[in-house]
């Protein structure tokens, strides 16, 4: 996420709860408060039309579209008005089903490559690029002032959230 920031000239605060605390030497650091998805609601609640939110939480992915932002996976998969509601009633069969189930050990996602890295950059970069050009075309239609936020959130072992803020 860093590196998309450098590139474009984004600068960046994350966001962690006081359990994950975080460093950086490019970064500003936020701290939330711990407690069950606090740096998620601080994020949404941060969140504006515009804003790219990354999130491998569907949940959080649906809020940002709601408020009128951006929202990729961390695999590189857009989220879109198009298919969040599919995507939500998929999380939720298959949690009802995994409830059901007397085998309830379901192994965790493989671990992530280098591969895997590219392929987020490269969207991240495309949705990057598509948010300033919309943001171009708002302000020379007069519309408000463009500042976006590109946020990447870590659901899991590490709750905590990157947000890049950038004024044009």
């Amino acid at each position: 996420m860093e590196a998309v920031a450098r590139k474009y000239g984004v600068a960046v605060t994350l966001l962690c709860d006081t359990n994950h605390i975080l460093y950086s030497d490019y970064s500003e650091v936020v701290v939330v408060g711990a407690g069950a998805d606090a740096v998620d609601y601080k994020l949404i609640s941060i969140c504006h039309k515009g804003d790219i939110v990354v999130s491998q939480d569907y949940g959080v992915a649906a809020m940002a579209l709601g408020k009128g932002a951006y929202a990729i996976h961390q695999s590189g998969k857009w989220y879109t008005n198009e298919n969040i509601d599919q995507m939500l009633m998929e999380r939720h069969l298959n949690k009802k089903a995994r409830r059901s189930s007397q085998k309830n050990h379901i192994k965790g996602p493989r671990k992530r490559t280098d591969a895997d890295d590219e392929r987020f950059f490269q969207s991240m970069e495309k949705l990057v690029l598509m948010a300033m050009k919309n943001c171009s075309e708002d302000t020379e239609r007069g519309q408000n002032a463009c500042m976006r936020n590109i946020s990447f959130i870590i659901i899991g072992i590490m709750a905590c959230a990157i947000s890049v803020e950038h004024q044009y």
